[in-house]
């Protein structure tokens, strides 16, 4: 079988990732194994806003919604279940948990809920005004969680003991971060099955001419929102994993900065690039933490270069080592 040049960058983009992870646990050392991890659930992240910005030409500001609804999710669970109080009793029961494999559907569903109903609302608009309805929305469940007092409202939900996952002890960075690589995976491949299908042929074409869509008989409303919808609910299982990661959760993970990163980690990578939002993200945590360390205002320094990529390198990272540009 012969592999084409996307696959072979994509797949040494994810092997030089583990790589990393696994020399610096050889090494013994644990802040860069964490660094692939927070690296991995970025990308994650970017999988999702991917789907419906790179696929669906969805251009999304309020990612960062979904992203938080993961992260309070289980974050909720997990503190109610240290307590041994329930979440919620009416109209029915529900306990707290610290399974990772019963918070993250629950963390997916809600995010999901929530982008269903944003995306029902906000797709009715298209362009600047898809962008600020986003935005609002996002913003809105940011300042809810700021005067939320019973979940620290402005200083965020500690829960001082990770989640647990069968047969592993996610304490160890090397374990968590091999979760962390297991799903980015999954989600990888489901994207790529996804629009590869006739679905995902469809949103393509909805993003290239909507009008000639509708004359083939599609409904472009229907399926952007089905794309809206799985994007936000893999946004979210991000959001749970980076909670679990720093075993806290803030309003911060609802902010505008927060749909900001994600899509400039699609962007540096690689818009409509399968594996674009993992390099991306990949070189945003290198750039943040070779480049914080020399500067305070290394931000502007990746202005600066996410500036260049979009004038000169419109593919993004994976653009230029494959050599090509993605086709509109």
């Amino acid at each position: 079988m012969t592999l084409n040049r996307d696959t072979v960058v994509n797949l040494a983009i994810l092997a030089l990732l583990v790589a990393t992870a696994i020399g610096a646990h050889v090494l013994g050392n644990g802040f860069t194994v964490t660094l692939a991890t927070k690296a991995a659930i970025f990308g994650l992240a970017g999988v999702g806003l991917n789907l419906a910005l790179g696929y669906g030409g969805l251009i999304s500001f309020g990612h960062a919604a979904f992203f938080g609804i993961g992260g309070y999710v289980t974050g909720i669970l997990a503190s109610h279940a240290s307590t041994g109080t329930p979440v919620a009793t009416l109209p029915f029961t529900v306990m707290g948990s610290n399974e990772m494999l019963g918070i993250w559907p629950m963390a997916m569903l809600a995010a999901g809920l929530a982008a269903l109903v944003i995306g029902a609302l906000s797709l009715r608009t298209w362009g600047v005004y898809f962008i600020m309805v986003t935005l609002a929305f996002a913003q809105m469940l940011y300042y809810f969680a700021i005067s939320w007092p019973r979940y620290g409202g402005e200083d965020g939900l500690s829960f001082y003991v990770r989640n647990s996952f069968p047969g592993l002890n996610t304490f160890a960075p090397i374990q968590y971060f091999a979760i962390c690589a297991t799903l980015l995976a999954v989600a990888l491949v489901f994207t790529a099955v996804v629009t590869q299908s006739r679905f995902g042929l469809a949103l393509q074409a909805a993003r290239q001419n909507s009008q000639r869509t509708v004359a083939l008989g599609i409904r472009p409303y229907a399926i952007r929102l089905t794309a809206f919808v799985l994007s936000g609910m893999i946004v979210g299982l991000a959001g749970s994993l980076y909670a679990d990661l720093n075993r806290f959760v803030s309003p911060a993970m609802l902010s505008w900065h927060m749909s900001g990163e994600i899509m400039v980690f699609v962007i540096l990578g690689g818009v409509g690039r399968l594996c674009g939002p993992v390099a991306g993200a990949a070189l945003f945590i290198l750039l943040e933490h070779v480049l914080g360390g020399v500067s305070d205002y290394w931000q502007a320094l990746l202005g600066l270069l996410l500036l260049g990529i979009v004038l000169f390198a419109p593919g993004g990272l994976i653009g230029i080592l494959t050599q090509r540009r993605r086709h509109a």
